[in-house]
């Protein structure tokens, strides 16, 4: 990163199927190396990043939901437990190319994890260390959306940067429309208005109310999260 960087401290909220092939299941070394080592750059130039991880690469508790054997809440459970599953993969990943990485959660076991305590994370921040948020929020009914909104405004995040497999918010599926226009900006107005799907509006709103602005971004492309970070005009940014 060339010039100053725009952010001192980021959410970065990174999806569970960032971490396998695309359409694939559970883990891709190549994948999780290339994420780790993006992370590392940008940490490696001072920027703080705390990091809430999905687990929809293994399991998604909505999806489950529907499976009249298993209750909403349970399934929730288990999803909250497949992002557990990425966090301790994300950091033995970062630690292995030389990163210093803390994994914290609400659901946690001291042998694998630290519960999440604000100031305990933001300490870990201060001092160098990427901190991996699993778990989401410990509770069921909530996304790992709202969990990165909650947790960018615990942790006085300058923004909350959502890395997804398209290059901004559009005003329809890019992937069935050709013809999908893509914002550059974006008003959180706007957004709840229109049902736009940066994030479910509850952590939009969240957003909204704490003054974070929200990055949507591709973060395959490589150089994009650098490229955020360093205030380039990427993917779709959402304020007021």
């Amino acid at each position: 990163m060339a010039t100053k960087p725009k952010y001192k401290r980021v959410l970065l909220k990174l999806s569970g199927e960032m971490l396998c092939e695309p359409g694939g299941f559970a883990l891709d070394a190549p994948a999780m190396e290339r994420i780790a080592g993006e992370i590392q750059q940008i940490t490696a130039q001072g920027v703080q990043i705390a990091l809430v991880i999905g687990g929809g690469n293994f399991l998604r508790g909505r999806h489950l939901s529907d499976n009249p054997h298993v209750h909403r809440t349970t399934a929730d459970y288990m999803g909250m437990l497949a992002t557990i599953m990425n966090g301790l993969a994300l950091r033995d990943a970062m630690e292995k190319l030389g990163a210093k990485a803390a994994l914290m959660s609400p659901i946690y076991d001291p042998r694998i994890c630290e519960p999440f305590e604000r100031r305990r994370a933001i300490q870990l921040l201060d001092e160098g260390y990427v901190v991996i948020l699993a778990g989401g929020t410990g509770i069921p009914f909530f996304t790992t959306d709202t969990c990165a909104a909650l947790r960018a405004s615990e942790l006085d995040a300058d923004a909350l940067l959502k890395a997804t497999k398209v290059d901004g918010v559009f005003d329809s599926d890019p992937m069935k429309n050709s013809a999908a226009k893509k914002y550059d900006t974006l008003t959180y107005k706007k957004v709840i208005e229109d049902q736009l799907g940066v994030m479910d509006m509850t952590a939009v709103t969240l957003c909204m109310e704490n003054k974070i602005p929200v990055v949507v971004f591709a973060i395959a492309k490589p150089g994009s999260l650098a490229g955020v970070i360093a205030g380039k005009t990427i993917g779709t940014t959402v304020g007021f």
